[in-house]
């Protein structure tokens, strides 16, 4: 394997598989089974996962229901259920786990403190930051940056439905083609919705790198921890 450590971020909405929301069990299961695969060659992983499959602070404050803040905060606890999911899927098929929360929950999670996360790393153990940053107006690619800073990760892999960053979006436009590799700087420039500003600016700072794949296509994650520069697009 390349990489001895990385941060994986997965979003809400890809648990969903065909159905409107919640989890497709489906889906859960082959994430699993991608981590373990890695896991199993020695890499240290820790995860970052969304909320988008049950809660949306955004879509809470466009439909009136709540201010920013307060639907931030409801987003945060629907990445702690994302993240117990995971965990339970993760330890059904024999790999150790921790879950460490921003927001204190000691009854199902561990409070983060980064030194003890960089342990479980280093005892083997599979390592899922729920609730974001614990601060509302972050998101969880901002979180997944931070994270992936604080426990000295080599690079943050954002695993999406598509097979990396396109000039255009290639679910709309037929025309549009791959990037193997990006700027930072080209990234600003074109637009690119790659992961927020934020998130961008806080791996380019610290010197980050980024690789987005198809996390939805069986041994894609296995193929990026060995260095396969085929697989995704890698922003540095």
């Amino acid at each position: 394997m390349k990489y001895k450590r990385v941060l994986l971020k997965l979003s809400g909405e890809a648990l969903m598989g065909d159905m409107q929301f919640g989890i497709d069990p489906k889906i859960i299961e082959q994430y699993a089974l991608d981590v373990k695969k890695v896991v199993d060659y020695g890499v240290q992983v820790a995860i970052v996962i969304g909320g988008g499959n049950i809660f949306r602070g955004v879509s809470g404050v466009a439909g009136g229901l709540v201010e920013r803040a307060q639907g931030d905060y409801m987003g945060m606890l629907a990445t702690v259920i994302n993240s117990m999911a995971l965990q339970g899927a993760l330890e059904k098929i024999g790999l150790q786990t921790r879950l460490l929360t921003a927001i204190h929950m000691e009854q199902i999670a561990e409070p983060f403190i980064r030194r003890r996360a960089i342990r479980h790393l280093e005892k083997g153990r599979v390592v899922i930051f729920g609730a974001g940053t614990g601060n509302p107006y972050f998101t969880t690619d901002s979180a997944a940056a931070l994270r992936s800073v604080e426990i000295d990760a080599n690079l943050v892999l954002k695993g999406t439905r598509v097979d990396g960053i396109y000039t255009a979006d290639p679910e709309k436009d037929p025309t549009a083609t791959r990037f193997a590799q990006i700027s930072f700087e080209e990234v600003y420039e074109r637009g690119l919705n790659v992961m927020d500003m934020t998130a961008i600016t806080l791996c380019q700072e610290n010197k980050m790198p980024i690789v987005v794949f198809d996390m939805n296509k069986e041994g894609n994650f296995l193929k990026v921890c060995a260095g396969d520069t085929e697989v995704g697009t890698t922003v540095s």
